[in-house]
């Protein structure tokens, strides 16, 4: 190779592994994150493996086997990586092939080859085949060998689980580079398409809604860095709950007409859960969707329709479980649902356009509800995992393991974190026309790591004199701000009428109004500047060591000296 020839650049993806459906993604030399998609067209390629005769199905292809071939038709896996089989809910595999015991894990026995015995795979081993299937996807469609990958898991993966995931990846020759939580790579999607190299601090919902759970997490964005405040998972309300809503609906149809339930016999329970899950997705872009299903039971056709209306009715309960979930984990985070900034719905199911919205109505106007329902730049929800996935790989893909390794370390993203906002108040004695207010301008909202450093510039005071920068710890209240009621005059000689109606204004209620705001907790320290000249800025800055003791300076620009001072960390 020649002096002038550069190294090759590392091709390497991002997989989001769904224990319904997984997808794949890949940076381009623009820096934007694109969906992969299969051999059949997928993009949301369903986490199945199938055996007929001597053939491996994959994706779609495998799914269609779990109306005529279930019990050789692997599904639902992820989930069962790691686990004791004690430990884990066969529910979801009623409709596919069992979970059995094997040594101290969870495996399937399937009928691999025709002339052959079963076979029994373990988890991993079919976690190996499905991560192949996608590698060998991505290496198709980009035209080249994959390097390496970065794959999402939910919160609640075990560090064991994760060993076993690289392991299972490195079993097909795929290396792992990290694994990322599934919240962190939604907002990484999201957060790739700002275009300041300084985003602003703010505190971040994401709720995803997938096929077999839910999972919502509260997560502080501080200076470019992610916090997991809190997580809350429910693992009974997901898609399949919002598809059996429908067959319930279509069943009882089916009845009324044939008096044969459907739901009794597994094929044409899967054939209608199938059909159910595409109508619940055309429902979710249109105000209708039609259904055929051809010998649906009994040799019977089944045809009907269902409009959105409707849907919305059928799974209101469900609707309010995941509003539930979203109230509980910001409550779990000490937070107010005022605190969240931003909210970021993810998963399949969240293209439900009345999930959406009645989520955005929990919130105020100005938290910004990322969902195809509540804005037209929103990105694909069942796309954010893979996305962030794919951004991360991109961003990592020339670091050495060891590097990677390292900064990935408990050692280093384990540090302290700020519990209370750091702010600072400006206030000049020197007459009514300064800056008297009292105004908390905060600098290091809590759940900053450490250390940290903020910047900023005020004006000391409009009349001249003595500024005082007061040094605090700041807290937020809810305070109803109801304009009050005006005081009705009375009208001498007014008819009945009018008086029902006044009785009647008197029986509405007013609405509250609440406001957040920000309040002094604690004042920390104190500096005093010296006759400010009028108009003169203020400079403070803060900064947070990682022992947690903070420097104060305090001067103003463009004179001379200044205050420093410096206060202990337990101080904090």
């Amino acid at each position: 190779m020649s002096d002038t020839d550069e190294p090759q650049q590392k091709t390497v993806i991002g997989i989001a592994f769904g224990n319904s459906n997984s997808s794949i993604a890949f940076t381009g030399p623009d820096g934007k994150a694109e969906v992969i998609a299969n051999e059949e067209g997928d993009r949301q390629i369903p986490s199945v493996l199938s055996y007929v005769g001597d053939e491996e199905y994959h994706g779609a292809q495998a799914k269609s086997h779990l109306v005529r071939n279930p019990r050789d038709t692997i599904a639902f896996f992820r989930d069962y990586l790691g686990k004791s089989f004690a430990a884990v809910d066969p529910t979801n595999a009623h409709s596919s092939a069992h979970p059995i015991q094997h040594d101290t894990g969870v495996a399937f026995s399937v009928q691999e080859k025709t002339d052959a015995d079963p076979a029994t795979l373990s988890v991993s081993e079919v976690t190996t085949r499905h991560i192949k299937r996608l590698s060998d996807s991505a290496a198709d469609f980009l035209g080249k060998s994959i390097d390496g990958c970065v794959i999402t898991v939910p919160t609640d993966f075990s560090e064991s689980q994760r060993k076993l995931l690289a392991e299972a990846s490195k079993g097909c020759g795929l290396t792992v580079l990290q694994i990322i939580h599934e919240p962190v790579a939604a907002l990484l999607a999201y957060a790739a398409r700002e275009e300041t190299s300084h985003p602003a601090d703010k505190t971040i919902l994401v709720v995803d809604v997938g096929g077999t759970r839910t999972d919502a997490a509260v997560i502080a964005a501080r200076g470019g860095m992610y916090t997991l405040l809190a997580t809350q998972h429910d693992y009974e309300l997901g898609g399949r709950q919002f598809d059996e809503v429908l067959v319930d609906h279509f069943s009882k149809e089916f009845m009324k007409k044939h008096k044969t339930d459907p739901r009794e016999n597994e094929r044409s329970l899967a054939k209608l859960r199938l059909e159910c899950e595409n109508t619940k997705k055309t429902l979710s872009l249109s105000n209708s969707s039609q259904i055929s299903i051809d010998s649906l039971a009994g040799g019977l056709d089944f045809h009907s329709s269902v409009n959105r209306l409707r849907y919305d009715l059928l799974s209101k309960k469900l609707v309010d479980q995941v509003v539930g979930l979203v109230e509980s984990v910001v409550k779990k985070a000490e937070m107010d649902l005022m605190d969240i900034n931003e909210v970021i719905l993810a998963g399949g199911t969240s293209h439900t356009p009345k999930l959406a919205l009645r989520i955005q109505q929990l919130f105020p106007a100005t938290t910004a509800v990322q969902s195809p329902a509540t804005t037209t730049t929103s990105l694909n929800p069942a796309e954010l995992c893979a996305r962030g996935a794919a951004i991360q790989a991109s961003l990592i893909a020339e670091f050495d393991a060891e590097d990677i390794e390292q900064s990935t370390h408990p050692a280093v993203t384990v540090t302290p974190h700020l519990t209370k906002s750091l702010g600072v108040v400006i206030t000049s004695p020197a007459g009514d026309d300064g800056k008297a207010d009292d105004k908390v301008y905060v600098f290091l909202e809590s759940e900053t790591a450490v250390p940290a450093r903020r910047t900023a510039t005020f004006t000391g005071t409009n009349v001249g004199g003595d500024v005082l920068v007061r040094i605090v710890e700041a807290k937020k209240e809810s305070v109803d701000v109801t304009p009050a009621k005006e005081a009705k005059e009375k009208v001498n000689g007014a008819d009945d009428d009018e008086d029902d109606d006044d009785d009647d204004d008197e029986d509405d209620e007013d609405e509250k109004v609440i406001k957040r705001v920000t309040e002094v907790e604690r004042v920390i320290a104190e500096a005093l500047l010296k006759d400010v000249k009028k108009g003169a800025k203020v400079e403070v800055m803060l900064n947070v060591a990682g022992d947690l003791t903070l420097t104060v300076t305090a001067r103003v620009v463009g004179g001379q000296g200044g205050v420093r001072g410096t206060v202990p960390g337990p101080a904090l």
